[in-house]
């Protein structure tokens, strides 16, 4: 009889695990309470982050400290009361960034981005997708020449370890790379690596159609019904009660949700972020995404305008959107760019799920037989979706895993 299983969650990680499952054999139910990629998926700076290779440690400097404690950055945001909620996970992302640690963490990282763009293309490729991936890499623009330095000789380093491939640029060179943009600086670094994609929602929607073309299939439905069914699962649809072998849990920040009935009670945090489009005025056009290091955002060229994408906010789950940051950003913006009127009704607001030690949880979850788990990408579920995808299908079927699953298993929390 063919394996069965439930896929909870439609986002990029769930659509690749759903289908790299679909390849291997299984009978697969995708899960989601709306349709593909509507989550934290539908909303982010579309990049394929090949360069990452360096998760965002927690700041240790005071100075830092104390610009984010002012609470009037673009990049960080927090609603004050809800800082306690947040104290715990926090406190253990600090003690996980100490230099020595982060190292140990930024190592097991590595070994994940650095497959990210192959991993894509093995599904994209030969593909309607392929149209959606621009392989333009992004820029990241310094007006201080010190910080500039500092940047490029990482860059030099993680170059040797980990093959990723920048260029240079001066002030002149980023103009005449840029011309449309309103400022000088002391000039960028462009990633060349990084794949940039047009429309991140329309990326995980052509995924999950190879999903149902491979004969697997879609379905509305609550997560927080699963329950163990004989020596399965079953959870509730629209369509009613549907039953598996096995389940995968992949609903990003919601996924303790589940889990923690369940008994499994990882300390996953959500970071809010929010996104704007704008139309550029006359002829101007943005070649690339870029992000100012002054201001802290990311401006990409997108199908839908140029999206403004936020940093950070730290507020209560059930809290209603609060869209400073972007109301902080968007006059820093115009004065980057020659940015018309918003393109859409509201910002769009989605929550990035993160854990203390700045690594997803891919595998078995303990205690459950045929229950896994694929959550905790923080900023990069949609580079590493389909990385993961492969990664848990193969500890899945028991194959050999083509990167070692050790550091992401479940059991470390």
């Amino acid at each position: 009889m063919p394996r069965s299983a439930i896929v909870l969650g439609a986002g990029m990680v769930g659509v690749s695990v759903a289908l790299h499952l679909r390849r291997r054999g299984y009978d697969v139910v995708l899960v989601d309470r709306q349709g593909p990629g509507e989550g934290a998926s539908f909303g982010n700076g579309g990049l394929i982050q090949r360069e990452a290779v360096h998760p965002h440690p927690f700041p240790r400097a005071v100075a830092e400290l104390l610009r984010i404690a002012r609470n009037r950055a673009i990049d960080v945001y927090y609603h004050p009361l809800a800082l306690p909620g947040f104290a715990s996970p926090l406190l253990r992302y600090w003690w996980h960034s100490e230099p020595a640690r982060y190292l140990r963490t930024a190592e097991a990282y590595a070994r994940l981005i650095v497959t990210c763009i192959d991993e894509h293309l093995a599904i994209a490729r030969g593909t309607d997708a392929m149209d959606l991936l621009r392989p333009i890499g992004w820029m990241r623009l310094f007006s201080d020449p010190r910080m500039l330095e500092e940047t490029l000789a990482r860059a030099e380093v993680a170059r040797r370890e980990h093959g990723v491939n920048f260029a240079a640029l001066d002030g002149a060179g980023l103009a005449a790379a840029e011309p449309h943009l309103l400022v000088s600086r002391a000039g960028a670094i462009h990633w060349t690596d990084p794949l940039s994609v047009s429309d991140p929602h329309a990326l995980t929607l052509s995924y999950a159609r190879l999903f149902t073309e491979a004969g697997g299939s879609l379905a509305i439905g609550d997560a927080t019904s699963l329950q163990p069914a004989g020596a399965g699962w079953r959870v509730q649809t629209s369509a009613g009660p549907v039953g598996a072998a096995e389940v995968v849990i992949a609903l990003g920040a919601a996924s303790a949700r589940v889990t923690v009935p369940l008994g499994y009670a990882p300390p996953l945090f959500g970071k809010r972020g929010y996104h704007m489009h704008y139309g550029l005025r006359g002829n101007a056009v943005l070649h690339r995404p870029v992000l100012d290091t002054d201001s802290g955002f990311l401006l990409a060229p997108m199908r839908a305008g140029v999206r403004l994408t936020t940093g950070a906010e730290f507020a209560h789950a059930e809290a209603p959107p609060s869209p400073i940051q972007l109301e902080r950003a968007e006059p820093v913006a115009r004065g980057l760019l020659p940015l018309m009127d918003r393109l859409d009704n509201a910002p769009w607001m989605g929550v990035r799920p993160c854990t203390p030690d700045m690594l997803p949880i891919i595998g078995r979850m303990p205690g459950r037989n045929g229950a896994w788990c694929a959550f905790g990408h923080a900023h990069q579920g949609l580079t590493l979706g389909p990385t993961t995808g492969r990664l848990l299908a193969e500890l899945m079927t028991g194959e050999t895993p083509f990167v070692s699953p050790e550091p992401y298993q479940p059991a470390r929390f």
